[in-house]
């Protein structure tokens, strides 16, 4: 159990905050006492997020509209986040994936997962640290990577090398940053049900128990560990 409070005076980014994972890590972010900023490509969807935690928390929440294949757009999101005031924790979620044969992939396809999943993170972390940096302070970055950035997994070939190259960032940021006061750490869950890669793997009506039988608690993940 952690305390109510524990996140208490402290700003966070959660890129990929509308739904799924990122919705859930925002909401126990907020019940822990954080002040929280969500961003993806749809206003829509991230202004509903907002709305909805916000009621459900009491807490201090708000959305950016931003593609993070756009290192330019990443920079100006950073430059507004700033204007209020300096994030204390950057949260890299943005996921993009598909189930594809890989001899099949066009650059065009392959291109769509790493430039969001590993250069979006990359310009998110650079710009936050870059400022980090520049004004003396500290801060911790979180990257969600999965499984397969170790193992590989068949058939999500650009996904998995794209979180690879997240926890090679990580590692590398976490060297070379850590002198100056940043924290950056991965984690890096298997399956958890969600309304994108989820609903790829297990369309409605499919039978998930077989993999399900593979993990030694025999259940798939909650949102809330992984939120916690």
């Amino acid at each position: 159990m952690f305390r109510s409070d524990l996140l208490a005076g402290k700003k966070a980014l959660i890129t990929g905050g509308g739904t799924g994972l990122g919705k859930s890590i925002a909401k126990r972010y907020l019940e822990l006492g954080a002040e929280i900023v969500i961003c993806g490509r749809r206003k829509d969807v991230l202004e509903a997020t907002t709305r909805e935690l916000s009621a459900a928390t009491g807490g201090k929440a708000s959305c950016i509209s931003c593609d993070l294949r756009d290192a330019a757009g990443v920079d100006a999101m950073f430059e507004e986040i700033w204007r209020e005031r300096p994030l204390d924790v950057l949260v890299n979620n943005a996921a993009a994936n598909f189930i594809a044969r890989t001899d099949t992939l066009s650059p065009r396809a392959i291109d769509a997962v790493l430039n969001i999943v590993l250069h979006g993170s990359f310009y998110c972390t650079v710009a936050c640290g870059r400022r980090w940096i520049e004004a003396g302070r500290g801060g911790a970055v979180l990257s969600v990577a999965t499984t397969p950035s170790f193992t590989g997994l068949a058939f999500t070939a650009p996904s998995a090398a794209a979180k690879a190259g997240i926890v090679a960032m990580t590692r590398s940021l976490a060297v070379e940053w850590g002198p100056k006061g940043i924290r950056l750490n991965a984690v890096a869950p298997g399956l958890f049900p969600t309304e994108g890669a989820w609903e790829r793997l297990y369309p409605p009506g499919s039978q998930p128990e077989p993999q399900e039988n593979g993990v030694p608690l025999r259940r798939f993940g909650q949102h809330v560990e992984l939120a916690n």
